[in-house]
């Protein structure tokens, strides 16, 4: 049995002295199957995919080679199709040759050695026609899986060439700035005048044109709100220094003042040594504020949707803290279990889950303890 790695080769002629001869020149380098019926030959084609080349003699009864080699087109047109034939035919072989269905044909009588030399031609042309598909397939794949990844960054990308047109796109600069239509080859200058974002093209050339500068923020009104955005751009350049390209890296950054301000109040609950009650019901206030002016803003950005997150569950930590440390100061017999699980459920949303206020701490240990002996004491920890 031959190598299933040998390509494959399908030799079709009603004379099958001939396909015995022709088994035997090529058996050696392919794997070579036959056929004296043409209709057979298609299932074999089908059968034994993939075939690298089909040779066939162009006079067979029920079907002529060049029928045979348009419907081996037509089912596979990545089969290299070669043609036995007569001089007396040649008006049928050209016009097959010229409509792209034929690789070559073969006069008869043939030479057995230019017959190899055109065989392994029409097999290197298979090979290299198949090995040119499967990079295109893993360059479209590699780009689908990249559009995918810079779809899911929270950076918006806009990468241009040389001459500044546009190349690519991603989803986040689309959402943040407000961008709609299709831009591949299109001025960037164009289309961000044309949305009224002159300011960001600026700000990107002034950071691609200095060394010195990384990025710049960039503050404009849309959709009747201020939104802030930070600004970068990185020069793409040839192994000879010169400039191809850049890409230009959007980030929205409205959501900073309010992550600071968020920060600002969980340090300071942090930095608390005494009592702690009314610190947390301060904050308690302040964060459903917070929550109000995030929702308020209807800034749909990663950074924007995670401060919304974290400010809900730093909140229904704060929430239970409360709730628990109430019910130890003011029931005989509250339920243990469940003050447990909600002193679990508060550390699980606790933006530090390693750093609890000291009272806090206090107020855990206090909660085992009942959990363990049954003996509440009224008092309040926190």
């Amino acid at each position: 049995m031959m190598s299933e790695s040998r390509p494959r080769i399908l030799v079709v002629d009603d004379e099958e002295a001939i396909l015995e001869t022709m088994s035997f020149t090529f058996e050696d380098e392919y794997e070579v199957f036959t056929s004296t019926d043409a209709r057979r030959a298609l299932d074999i084609l089908d059968e034994k995919a993939p075939i690298a080349v089909v040779l066939t003699d162009q006079r067979m009864p029920n079907m002529s080679g060049v029928e045979f080699v348009t419907e081996v087109c037509r089912r596979n047109p990545a089969t290299v199709s070669m043609i036995l034939t007569g001089f007396s035919d040649m008006d049928a072989i050209i016009q097959a040759v010229n409509d792209g269905h034929i690789y070559a044909y073969i006069t008869k009588p043939w030479e057995p050695d230019q017959l190899k030399q055109l065989m392994k031609q029409a097999v290197d042309r298979y090979q290299l026609a198949a090995l040119n598909q499967r990079l295109l397939e893993d360059l479209k794949n590699s780009n689908v899986y990249l559009e995918a990844v810079m779809d899911h960054l929270d950076t918006g990308a806009i990468a241009v060439d040389s001459a500044g047109r546009v190349q690519a796109v991603n989803r986040p600069v689309r959402e943040y700035l407000g961008l709609q239509g299709e831009f591949h080859g299109r001025y960037i200058d164009e289309i961000l005048e044309g949305h009224g974002l002159k300011a960001v093209g600026m700000a990107a050339d002034r950071i691609a044109a200095d060394d010195d500068v990384s990025y710049e923020d960039v503050e404009f009104s849309m959709g009747g709100k201020m939104h802030r955005f930070r600004i970068a751009a990185h020069v793409f350049k040839h192994d000879s220094g010169d400039e191809f390209g850049k890409v230009m890296l959007v980030r929205e950054i409205s959501h900073e003042p309010l992550r600071s301000h968020f920060d600002d109040l969980v340090g300071r609950l942090l930095a608390v040594e005494g009592e702690l009650h009314t610190e947390l019901e301060r904050a308690r206030e302040q964060l459903k504020g917070l929550g109000a002016e995030v929702r308020g803003s209807r800034i749909d950005s990663p950074g924007m949707e995670q401060l919304a997150e974290r400010v809900s569950r730093t909140l229904t930590a704060i929430e239970n803290w409360i709730d628990v440390d109430d019910a130890l100061g003011s029931e005989d017999y509250p339920d243990a279990q469940l003050l447990l699980d909600r002193m679990r459920v508060a550390t699980t949303r606790w933006p530090l889950v390693d750093r609890l206020p000291a009272r806090v701490q206090e107020l855990g240990r206090a909660v085992d303890q009942y959990y363990e002996s049954g003996e509440n004491s009224k008092q309040r920890i926190l």
